[in-house]
């Protein structure tokens, strides 16, 4: 495992960095826009030396004394997928659930490439690349991060029809591939060291979809984040934004050359990979909810309203949107699907409603939260208006009591204000969720991935004591996933 320091320094590597309201970023070690995440990505490094989470991010000793991270494991148990779900739980608190691409999910990432090109068995080459590749990302902790592969907006509404992908293949090598073209919005490309770019690509090969993996600093390549989310220039006001920003963005290719042994050959959609990713993601949403509990708990008692049945009510409404998550991650994990290979995949009718579960209910959490502070969360002041001689005294007045110094109240609150009203949470609504189809596609998945549809019907039937026709249901599972969304050029 490499260091946090280590890490720092291998993003200094060339890579071409363009944000949104920014311009050019020469090191996104030192600049402002991006300087606060490295730090983050540096302190997840840092935890596997930390003596307090070595427990929770490391599996126990082997024979030799040997511990690893759990981020760069392959599950061939259930008892292995609870370590690791105890592990992205953890983690992925410490941001509220903002940080969801990680290195650990780089693994899962390159778990699921190497469990789809086996499935769908091409080549002995093929698998043996992905095995390689998931070896060196062990190995070396390189940080890979994922793109569905998807085209742009205005590659999507080219008149001709064959223009309307993300890449197209400039000419073929005896090295490789060289590949031109934009791949839509993905997370932390400015971060990450890899990219992942899958079957939505719109780039075919002998009867598949190649996929291909990307080095952020390969000649040719041009990363475009969004604008960083609105955030008070002051980290007393804004204590998760200023902190927690991803910088989603899309990936430019001018004639980047793509070896051979990172070219992979899928299925024309993303799902066959992307088991373990969906698991890890349900994992952030999680974090984010159980944030949300702890705020909502924190602020009752802060506003003096632990005794206020009506608030009482909300925050056992927060625990049953938390629990019905976290129950069926843990029956994900207790009752999971096997590859022929022997990894452990979270079943993905227990992560699906579990998906829905909180997308469901996500904003209504959010609601809860600002609503339960009143007026205090929209007025509370900062430190700095705290300190001064001309309104300090008379704020200490409004904010003050209870057991709470105003600047304590004022800190919870301001965090509370940044959780689930500010641009960092409206970051997520507008893209986490849609990036991977919304509750529309998340039912389809469920429709297919539930396997009962037959056994429960037949089992009622049964009861009846009558000769009845045997029921076949397998159908419902046989529906297609949504498209995605489609565009009309004009």
């Amino acid at each position: 495992m490499r260091t946090g320091a280590e890490y720092r320094e291998a993003l200094r590597d060339g890579r071409r960095v363009w944000v949104m309201g920014e311009g050019w970023i020469d090191d996104v070690t030192v600049h402002p826009a991006t300087r606060a995440m490295v730090d983050e990505y540096v302190a997840w490094h840092d935890l596997h030396v930390d003596p307090d989470w070595q427990d929770v991010v490391l599996t126990p000793p082997d024979a030799q004394g040997t511990r690893r991270p759990w981020a760069f494991h392959l599950p061939t148990s259930p008892a292995e997928l609870r370590a690791m779900g105890r592990c992205f739980s953890a983690t992925t608190f410490l941001s509220a659930g903002n940080i969801t691409h990680t290195p650990a999910y780089g693994n899962l990432i390159a778990l699921g490439i190497l469990d789809a090109v086996q499935q769908r068995n091409v080549s002995a080459a093929q698998i043996a690349n992905a095995a390689a590749y998931r070896d060196s990302i062990v190995r070396t902790g390189r940080f890979l991060t994922f793109s569905a592969g998807a085209a742009t907006i205005g590659q999507r509404l080219r008149l001709q029809e064959s223009e309307r992908v993300a890449l197209r293949v400039v000419r073929e090598t005896d090295a490789g591939l060289v590949l031109r073209g934009k791949v839509g919005m993905h997370t932390s490309p400015a971060f990450a060291e890899d990219v992942y770019v899958g079957s939505h690509n719109g780039v075919d090969r002998e009867g598949h979809r190649a996929t291909f993996i990307v080095p952020v600093s390969a000649p040719g390549v041009t990363i475009l984040c969004r604008k960083v989310s609105a955030r008070h220039p002051n980290p007393f006001m804004a204590p998760l934004s200023s902190r927690f920003d991803e910088l989603d963005g899309q990936m430019w290719l001018d004639d980047v050359l793509v070896p051979w042994e990172r070219v992979f050959l899928m299925d024309v959609s993303p799902e066959p990979m992307a088991s373990w990713l969906f698991w890890h993601q349900l994992y952030c949403w999680l974090s984010k909810a159980e944030f949300t509990l702890g705020l909502a708990l924190a602020c009752t008692h802060a506003m003096g309203l632990a005794e206020h049945e009506p608030t009482i009510e909300y925050l056992i409404d927060l625990v049953v949107d938390v629990q019905t998550v976290r129950t069926c991650q843990t029956a994900a994990e207790l009752d999971p699907e096997f590859t022929p290979e022997g990894y452990c995949i979270p079943r993905r009718d227990h992560v699906a409603a579990g998906t829905i579960a909180i997308q469901k209910a996500r904003q209504r959490m959010a609601e809860i939260l600002r609503t339960l502070p009143g007026s205090s969360l929209v007025i509370a002041p900062s430190d700095k208006d705290l300190a001064a001689p001309e309104v300090g005294a008379g704020l200490e007045e409004s904010f003050a009591g209870g057991g709470y110094t105003a600047l304590q109240r004022a800190a919870l609150l301001q965090m509370a204000c940044d959780h689930v009203a500010s641009a960092l949470d409206g970051r997520e609504s507008a893209f986490e969720l849609h990036a991977n189809g919304g509750i529309p596609a998340w039912r389809g998945r469920l429709r297919r991935y539930f396997t009962r549809y037959n056994e429960l019907a037949n089992a009622v039937v049964r009861e009846l004591n009558l000769d009845m026709p045997q029921i076949d249901m397998n159908h419902l599972r046989a529906a297609p996933l949504a498209p995605r969304r489609p565009v009309t050029p004009r």
